[in-house]
């Protein structure tokens, strides 16, 4: 089978970039002008191992642990590997070295500079040094001859030599190559090589051809090339048996050459066609790595093998994949950007079989059995497995570097499992913090600040900066410790190490803002108890050990709760009261994590909001970063880039609110998060080209993304604003939540996101209207406060949609009346806790409907104005006192008769409730149509008057007028503490009281009389037929009656109609006459109110009388007083 093309990843920035394995081959090496080296456990791997070595590296060699690299200070520097060290500086130059090799056994190194020269230097003793002139131009490559007798360069000035390493002197020379004066404008950098072992070759690549001049002689014995290659060949690289020659063109193809044959074996072409400028073979065979001018890396797999044939690379089957292999500590989960098990280090960092060793060897070191591990038939053979052994064989009989026993083929061997593979569960980690095992590292970055941790041979300690210098000066720790953990909040600093032979884990507090002397506290774990996770709130810390606890300490020290944890850690955060705590819930199958988040809130009030409800995870990811918004909401970001936020407002679910991949320019970048804000809607991050991570130097610069919910359809003007709408509102949830716990918000963000939300709304509708869609604006509407709704039936009126208008009109209805309910029945339960004690009310009274028609209320009043006169003298004063606000009556006239009363109201400046202004109109009088009258009602100013009566009858036809804000300010008036004097009055001193406000209501009265509103016709009409309305539908509610009215109305002839609009007109005379009749003198007021007693008892059992006329609230109670005096 051919050779496998890896997809190539990216690796450095753009520029030259050199490629090589380690001397086992588990792991791949690059370098790049970036100046970082980079270890990569396998292609796959997002987070490598970065080594700085310099602000650009032209060329670096591996060999024994001792890592060389050429980089533009014009050094040749030597640190240790994998670790990353600096180990000294091995040779200088007058100008940038170009490359650098290592000999055969690594004693020595050879570099070639721009300044002409090549020196050979003992890497043991740097002074130990030879030079090499004549070149006339820089050096593009060397070679060292595997016996260490010669060393080969190539040069811009077109010629390739051979040197003598003991006299330092030129064998040999071939003009070759193409003569340039600088290595940037060279067509080709010519990496030459030799022929492993015995050095009988060497290979250079000319032109389009590989040449290969034998040692001694050096005669070209014969050129490889190939109709694939079209471009110049710029490197070429022996396969490690030296059977094979691969090569590399300036055009992105590679092609690999059986020497023997000199038989092209392989090709391949670059998927972008860059320039090839790295190329190495495993040092096992069977995988080539190579790298080009992009600062991208690529892998071959399967390439040829010694005998001809194709290597299956290193064995990935279920074979070397065994359950306990999954689960082993040694796994670096988080080094893997998947988590399958087929992206593990060991299985894509190896090139052929004979590296099998690693994965059929268990813990023990004794050799794992190659079978399954679930049991099935023991009589059952496999013919995978007999296959996989005689592959096996025939490799081992290959290969006198490693051999494995091949194991006998049983018939006792059981079949493998093919079925969901479990996935490794992910280590703890801290959110805001990058990987331990480097010596320059962060411990934590977050709003608070950063802690920074540094470990290597010259110092082992710890930084602390605040973003906020006000809130504590920067802090330099020693780390004896070896803390690995860390939190910071504005309170303290949360330190943790864990457990060695002699000590235990210790939690470390450095209370920075106590206001005592001692600011430290330390507190030992039990023994074989590790701390895995740690985190601050406001006043307490909290841990996660490897016991599956979570200890609570105050802030100064004192243990608090401790509760148990349904799986292990993996991470937690705190905010505030809140702590959140993820943790696996079980083990996850086909890459997948199986985590669960607890919400605690360990305040005052101790409540669990989340109880271990699954996380949800991207496909094949893991958790990254989990954490609280500044705002407190709970949000976590995975390993694909999403951050998802918890969502209050819809049962605490979580929604995703960014996808940090959208912003990546290249498929290996990433965003690394340290902080949310709600407000502004920011995603503070640090951008990582090709990692995870940042690097502690330099000091990164952060980067503020937008927020976008995935919606459908996201560039139509329709699916941006429903976006904008519902990203509105998931992000001022917080004000919410802040309001019901009693925290402190800022009222005018939350006013400014329903005005923008209902703006958002607005445009929706009016885009719905336009597009005919009148369904959808109705749908729209319902998301809409009353105050827009009554817009939208503006806008559907002036764009003639009438049936819109009047569907939007009854929508309009059910909101008042929804929004006056619950007010109502608030304001209910308020009132009967402040009156409860005393108070003798019936059932009825609490249970009335509190939205009640106002033209049925009218035909009730005479008769309960008569009745209430008999309850104000007859009732004792307590309980006229404590009369239920809620009653039908409206209660007016019986709160005016206690003195208290209304003289509490007077003194506190409060609005009288009986005072009508002159130009008050009623807003009891109006017309059935809601359209016709819109702008007129929507300018009306509500006076006390109008609120006093909208508090106990929410408006039925009229939803236009806006709803009083402050009903409870006008109970209060009405129920007064009493004075301490007010038990000894009479009935004859407070009804004397009241006469003496007796003019100023006869006034008021005579002026909303004569600028009262007449009735309608319809009105007229309806009163005299609501009774056989109701006949026929008894189950109708008081809106509804008025529909059906309406509907009957339009149905009479326009002569009926005629006939009650002049009832209308002729009701309105003798309204205005029967309200001069009120007017009585003030010597005949107590007659008039002992006929006004005897009629209203012969007239309690007959039916209530309907009054022909309607007049105002105003008018009534004036009347009423009147007749109390």
């Amino acid at each position: 089978m051919p050779s496998t093309q890896k997809p190539m990843r990216y690796g450095h920035t753009e520029g030259h970039t050199d490629v090589c394995f380690d001397d086992t081959g588990s792991c791949i090496v690059t370098c790049g002008s970036d100046g970082d080296v980079r270890i990569w456990q396998n292609l796959d791997d997002d987070d490598p191992k970065s080594i700085n070595v310099g602000e650009k590296a032209y060329s670096f060699a591996l060999k024994n642990g001792r890592l060389v690299t050429a980089v533009s200070n014009n050094t040749v520097q030597i640190h240790t590997f994998p670790e990353g060290a600096p180990d000294g500086i091995l040779t200088r130059f007058t100008t940038n070295a170009n490359h650098v090799v290592f000999n055969r056994d690594g004693t020595k190194i050879a570099a070639g500079s721009s300044d002409f020269m090549v020196k050979v230097v003992e890497v043991t003793d740097s002074s130990q040094q030879k030079t090499f002139r004549g070149h006339d131009a820089p050096v593009l490559s060397l070679s060292f001859d595997p016996q260490d007798a010669f060393l080969t360069s190539a040069s811009c000035d077109g010629s390739v030599r051979v040197w003598k390493i003991s006299d330092q002197t030129c064998v040999t020379s071939w003009p070759l190559l193409q003569k340039c004066n600088d290595v940037t404008n060279a067509k080709s950098i010519c990496r030459l090589a030799w022929q492993p072992k015995s050095g009988k070759l060497l290979a250079v690549p000319v032109e389009k051809v590989v040449k290969l001049y034998r040692r001694e002689t050096w005669d070209n014995q014969f050129d490889l090339s190939d109709n694939f290659i079209t471009q110049t060949l710029s490197i070429v690289t022996w396969s490690p048996c030296g059977q094979y020659v691969a090569a590399g063109s300036v055009d992105g193809c590679i092609a690999v050459w059986n020497v023997d044959t000199q038989e092209c074996m392989e090709r391949m072409k670059h998927e972008k066609s860059y320039t090839i400028c790295g190329l190495a073979w495993h040092p096992k065979g069977g995988q080539i790595a190579y790298t080009d001018t992009e600062g991208n890396l690529g892998l071959l797999e399967n390439v040829c093998n010694r005998d001809g044939k194709k290597s299956s690379g290193k064995v990935s089957s279920a074979v070397t994949k065994d359950y306990n292999n999954l689960f082993d500590e040694d796994d670096d989960f988080l080094n893997t950007d998947l988590i399958e098990p087929q992206s593990s280090p060991k299985v894509l960092s190896n090139g052929e079989d004979d590296d099998d060793d690693d994965d059929l060897m268990l813990a023990s070191g004794h050799p794992r059995q190659r079978g399954a591990i679930i049991e099935d038939d023991e009589n059952s053979l496999d013919t995978a497995l007999m296959k996989v052994n005689s592959d096996l064989e025939k490799d081992d009989d290959n290969d006198q570097d490693s051999s494995i026993p091949v194991l006998p083929v049983s018939t006792t061997q059981r079949p493998f499992y093919d079925g969901p593979m479990p996935t490794p569960q992910q280590k703890p980690f801290q959110s805001g913090s990058t990987p331990s095992h480097l010596t320059h590292r962060f411990m934590v970055w977050n709003s608070i600040g950063i802690i920074r941790c540094y470990n290597d041979e010259q110092d082992n300690a710890i930084d602390v900066e605040f973003h906020d210098t006000s809130i504590h000066h920067a802090t330099h720790l020693p780390n004896s410790l070896n803390h690995t953990m860390a939190d910071l909040s504005s309170e303290a600093i949360l330190l943790a190490c864990e457990s060695t032979e002699e000590l235990a884990s210790k939690l470390h507090c450095v209370h920075f803002s106590s206001w005592d002397s001692n600011k430290e506290w330390t507190v030992d774990m039990p023994k074989d108890e590790d701390i895995e996770a740690i985190c601050l709130g406001q006043g307490w810390a909290a841990c996660a050990t490897s016991a599956m606890l979570t200890r609570v300490f105050t802030i100064g020290g004192v243990q608090k709760e401790i509760f148990s944890l349904p799986g292990p850690v993996v991470s937690m955060a705190g905010h505030g009261e809140q702590l959140v705590v993820i943790y696996h819930r079980g083990t996850g199958f086909d890459g997948d994590q199986c985590l669960g988040v607890q919400l605690i809130e360990i305040g005052k009030k101790k409540r669990q909001v989340l109880h271990g409800d699954p996380l949800p995870l991207t496909r094949k990811s893991y958790l990254t970063w989990v954490g609280f918004s500044a705002e407190g909401t709970p949000c976590y970001v995975d390993s694909e880039g999403i951050v998802k936020m918890l969502n209050r407002g819809l049962g605490n679910t979580w929604i995703p609110v960014c996808d940090t991949r959208e912003y990546c320019k290249g498929k290996s970048d990433h965003y690394w998060v340290i902080g949310i804000h709600e407000n502004p809607q920011q995603l503070r991050c640090i951008p990582c080209k090709g990692a995870r991570f940042p690097p502690t130097l330099p000091r990164p610069a952060v980067a503020i993304l937008s927020f976008k919910l995935p919606y459908c359809q996201i560039t139509t003007e329709k699916g941006q604003m429903e976006e904008q709408f519902w990203r509105s509102v998931v992000f001022h949830n917080h004000l919410d939540y802040l309001s019901k716990n009693g925290y402190e918000y800022d009222e005018n963000a939350k006013n400014e996101a329903a005005k923008e939300q209902q703006e958002l709304l607005m445009k929706l509708f009016a885009l719905s209207c336009k597009l005919e869609r009148e369904f959808r604006c109705v749908e729209l509407a319902d998301f809409m406060t009353q105050n827009a709704v009554n817009l939208a039936i503006k806008y559907a009126s002036r764009s003639r949609k009438l049936i819109l208008a009047q569907r939007l009109s009854e929508m309009a209805v059910e909101k008042a009346t929804e929004m006056a309910a619950p007010e109502e029945n608030e304001e209910e339960e308020d009132f009967r806790n402040h009156l409860n004690a005393g108070y003798s009310n019936s059932g009825t009274e609490w249970s009335q409907p509190r939205v009640r028609n106002l033209l049925h209320e009218q035909d009730m009043e005479d008769s309960k104005e008569a009745d209430a006169v008999e309850e104000v003298e007859k009732m004792p004063e307590i309980q006229k006192f404590r009369q239920n606000p809620f009653c039908k009556t409206v209660g007016l006239p019986e709160m005016s008769t206690p003195k208290s009363a209304v003289i509490t109201s007077s003194s506190q400046g409060r609005v009288n409730p009986f005072k009508v202004s002159a130009n008050q109109k009623d807003p009891t009088a109006h017309s059935a149509n809601i359209l016709d009258n819109m702008s007129k009602f929507s300018k009306n100013t509500p006076t006390p008057n109008s609120r006093a009566v909208n508090k106990q009858k929410s408006p039925v036809i009229k939803p236009l007028i806006p709803k009083p804000k402050s009903k409870q300010a006008l109970a209060a008036t009405f129920f007064q503490p009493r004075t301490p004097h007010a038990g000894d009055k009479t009935v004859e001193e407070r009804e004397e009281k009241a006469e003496n406000i007796l003019p100023e209501i006869q006034y008021a009265a005579t002026e909303n009389t004569e600028n009262k509103k007449p009735k309608t016709g319809f009105q007229m009409w309806l009163e005299e037929n609501r009774e056989s309305i109701l006949a026929d539908n008894p189950d109708l509610e008081e809106a509804d009656i008025i529909k059906e009215g309406m509907s009957q109305f339009r149905v009479l002839s326009s002569d009926e109609r005629m006939i009650w609009t002049e009832k209308a007109k002729g009701g309105a005379a003798s309204n205005s006459a029967e309200a001069k009749k009120r007017k009585r003198p003030a010597d005949a007021k107590n007659e008039e109110k002992e006929k006004l007693e005897e009629k209203s008892k012969e007239d309690s059992s007959l039916p209530k009388k309907r009054k022909p006329l309607d007049p105002s609230t105003d008018v009534r109670l004036s009347a009423f007083a009147f007749k109390q005096s």
